[in-house]
């Protein structure tokens, strides 16, 4: 099933991840479409403005749980939530966590890989 499979925190904290960066470059072409020309077309801000601000909020919503169950420190919790801000940092900050060992099974995933890579060359 792999990425729509969202039964994990650590599964549903990187599939909102990568909404919210979607749902980021959405907005920012509909604003590119509203303002850029001189007879802007607002259709692309009205449909990506609450798509976004939907996702956002679930996006927090799973960060405020994925740092409860997966024991994030506060500073781990505070830079997923400040993440949702800029443009596309949920995904910078999911690549990291992975990385880094804080999402839990899909970090163990990678590290596994990691480990068979280098012994199978």
């Amino acid at each position: 099933m792999g990425f729509f499979d969202l039964r994990s925190v650590a599964s549903r904290f990187r599939f909102f991840a990568v909404l919210e960066a979607l749902s980021w470059a959405g907005l920012l072409i509909g604003m590119a479409f509203k303002y850029l020309p001189a007879e802007g077309n607002e259709v692309g801000v009205k449909i990506f403005g609450p798509v976004h601000g939907a996702i956002f909020v679930l996006f927090v919503i799973t960060a405020l749980m994925a740092a409860r169950e997966l024991n994030w420190n506060w500073k781990t919790t505070v830079l997923a939530l400040a993440s949702s801000i800029p443009p596309l940092f949920t995904v910078i900050f999911e690549v990291w966590a992975v990385r880094t060992g804080q999402l839990g099974e899909l970090s163990a995933d990678t590290e596994g890989t990691a480990a068979a890579s280098p012994s199978a060359s």
